[in-house]
């Protein structure tokens, strides 16, 4: 069974990246989602993919645990973020491009 190894994103409710920092294990779905006939729910026999989630410290913690218990996984780095360094004075700035108004 592969596993994903990876960093989440930050929530869109939150500002800060509270919990994004840490690093998760999350299992492949080895079977396809489907319809229960009987109240019309996805449901799915594999429950390692869909329940566990393992979260880590470190990348590195992520990748021993997976060597240790003998998981293939696929290691997923994180984009580097681009940072929009921006003043509260560039908005009234005399170069603006746009004239600033109410």
């Amino acid at each position: 069974m592969l596993a994903r190894i990876y960093r989440p994103s930050k929530n869109a409710m939150q500002s800060g990246r509270a919990k994004a920092a840490n690093w998760v294990l999350e299992f492949e779905p080895s079977d396809a989602r489907r319809p229960d006939p009987l109240m019309g729910w996805t449901v799915t026999s594999d429950t390692e993919s869909s329940q566990v989630k393992l979260t880590f410290e470190t990348k590195d913690e992520a990748v021993r645990y997976a060597d240790a218990h003998g998981i293939a996984f696929q290691l997923i780095d994180p984009a580097p973020t681009k940072r929009i360094i921006k003043a509260y004075a560039d908005n009234f700035a005399f170069g603006r491009r746009i004239p600033w108004t109410h």
